[in-house]
Parts: structure tokens; C-alpha cells; sequence
């Protein structure tokens, strides 16, 4: 039963890491958070997860870098950033003082600029975790990605977790045969929670000109139309690991939202939807609450991974 005033619980936990509700933005679809500040109270959201940092600004791929898709967007930005320090210095306090839940997303051309990203964060009192986005291509293998296969992405992860000690999520590529393995290789490695999926390597191009539709020809694909894959694999990976698991990929609304915890997600990530509505995040939030009330639940936890099979 909800509780007296009616309003159910929606505490959801990452780990060491407690969010007021399961909901948070997606890295690189919401800017650094202060940017959605115009449209409410960034305060509201389980947490923000800030576009990817690296060592140093990184201006990423020159245009064209977007291409709408059926049900979806392709985007090959480059990971353009600001840089570690200056994110330190400039965004931290502001992010701060809005009282919001923030999460690092860090990435490298190699695992020592890894681990120092994450040294350098690692004494922001007021960071709640670092995210490590291993979907980047190593320069020292050939460009092949970290995340690529296990061996990669366990040697990645334990480096970083021994840069920091704070909470350590590893995002993943879905550009893998077997995701459950994935998983468990940045479990075993040390990290604290799995975020799935990253972006599905895709390309346009153009029938007219004959020229591709992005300038670094291929870019990931996001939106509704990976939701599917998206889903079996966060419920893949909810069976192979023993940490938490938070679900990224096509989520539009609460009832997608619903579906990701349903199969055993801790909590989900929002962002493909916040192009499209910048006010995306709060509605699936308000959007999960409603439906507790209408099923008579008093803790999101009483529904959280109760797929019947």
C-alpha cells in the first residue's frame, strides 16, 4: 500500500550510491546539466550524468555530426569537451549549489589518461561516481575499443578503480557478441555498477550527393529504435552480475522507464528524449510515481525486477 500522504518511495540505489528516484540524464545529451536549468530544477533528477570529460578540451568531429533516423538519431560529435579541469573549476560549484546528484562520464585515448581523469575527480567532495565510458578506441591497439572484449575492458577497469575511490559505473558497448561476459569481466574488475547500453554503430547516407551523411561516416545510433536490444540486454546482464545494473537506450516515456526496472535495472538513463523534450526526465519521473499510485505500491523496490518469465 502507498503510504499515508500517497506518495510511494522512489529511492532507488547504485550501490554506495543513494538517488532520490531512479531516474538521470544520459552522458552527451544533456550537457554538463546546468544547460536544463531554464526549463526546472535539476535537483529533481535521480542524478546528472555530465558529457564525457577528457584530460584536455577535445573540440570533436567537424559537421556534419547529426542525422535524424527512422525512430532515432545517428550523432558522431567526437566527444567534444571542455576538459577535466576546466569542468572542475567552472561547472562543479555551479552544479553544486543547484543541489543536484552529478556523475562524471570520463573517456581516453589511452588507460593512463583514464586514470588521470579520474584522480583529478576523485577529490570533488560533491561527485557522487564516475562513469567510465569504455566504448573509446585505443590508440596503443590499434583503435580497437576498450570495451570491445573482456580482456580489454577488465584491464581498463582495474586501472581506473585503482585511480579512485569513488563509485565506479562502466558503461557498455552493445557492439559485443556476448554482453553477459562483458559484464562480468568489469564486475570481476572492480566496478561498482554496469550502465548499458552505449550507443549501436550505424551510418546514413545520401542517394543524391553519394556522400555519407556524417562526416566521420559512421556514428551511434540512439532512440526508440534500439530500445528492443536495449532492453535484452540490460535483462541479460541484470542475470550475469551481482551488481547493479542501470538501463540506457531508447527510453521515451515512464512506461519504457517501467520496462528497464521491470527486467532488474537499479535505475535508468534518459537520452535520445531530451532533444526532443527537454523536459523529458521530470515527466517520466512524475509518469513512475503515477503508476505506483494506480498499482498500489508503496516502494519502487516492490516492483523492480519482478518479470514473470
Amino acid at each position: 500500500m502507498v503510504n499515508a500522504a500517497g506518495t510511494p518511495d522512489l529511492t532507488s540505489r547504485v550501490g554506495s550510491v543513494v538517488l532520490k528516484n531512479p531516474v538521470m540524464s544520459a552522458s552527451g545529451t544533456f550537457g554538463y546539466g546546468l544547460e536544463f536549468t531554464p526549463f526546472y530544477d535539476i535537483s529533481r533528477l535521480g542524478a546528472v550524468i555530465v558529457k564525457g570529460l577528457s584530460l584536455l578540451p577535445t573540440p570533436g568531429n567537424a559537421p556534419q555530426r547529426i542525422v535524424e533516423t527512422p525512430a532515432g538519431m545517428l550523432n558522431a560529435i567526437g566527444l567534444q569537451n571542455i576538459g577535466v579541469e576546466r569542468f572542475v573549476r567552472d561547472v562543479v560549484p555551479r552544479l553544486a549549489d543547484a543541489g543536484a546528484t552529478y556523475v562524471a562520464n570520463i573517456y581516453g585515448r589511452t588507460i593512463e589518461e583514464y586514470e588521470e581523469v579520474a584522480r583529478r575527480l576523485s577529490g570533488v567532495a560533491s561527485l557522487a561516481a564516475i562513469e567510465l565510458n569504455a566504448s573509446c578506441p585505443n590508440v596503443k591497439e590499434g583503435g580497437i575499443a576498450f570495451g570491445s572484449n573482456p580482456e580489454g575492458l577488465s584491464g581498463l577497469t582495474r586501472r581506473v578503480r585503482e585511480a579512485t575511490g569513488k563509485p565506479l559505473w562502466v558503461k557498455l558497448s552493445p557492439n559485443v557478441s556476448d554482453i553477459g561476459s562483458v559484464a562480468r569481466a568489469a564486475e570481476d574488475a572492480g566496478a561498482d555498477a554496469v550502465t548499458l547500453i552505449n550507443t549501436i554503430v550505424g551510418m546514413a547516407v545520401d542517394c543524391r550527393t553519394r556522400r555519407p551523411g556524417l562526416s566521420n561516416v559512421t556514428g551511434g545510433l540512439s532512440g526508440p529504435a534500439i530500445k528492443p536490444v536495449a532492453l535484452r540486454m540490460v535483462w541479460e546482464a541484470c542475470k550475469a552480475v551481482r551488481i547493479p545494473v542501470i538501463g540506457i537506450g531508447g527510453i521515451q516515456s515512464a512506461e519504457d522507464a517501467l520496462e528497464f526496472l521491470l527486467v532488474g535495472a537499479a535505475a535508468v538513463q534518459v537520452g535520445t528524449a531530451n532533444f526532443r523534450n527537454p523536459n523529458a526526465c521530470v515527466e517520466i519521473i512524475d509518469g513512475i510515481r503515477a503508476f505506483l499510485v494506480r498499482e498500489r505500491l508503496a516502494h519502487l523496490d516492490d516492483y523492480r525486477g519482478t518479470l514473470r518469465i
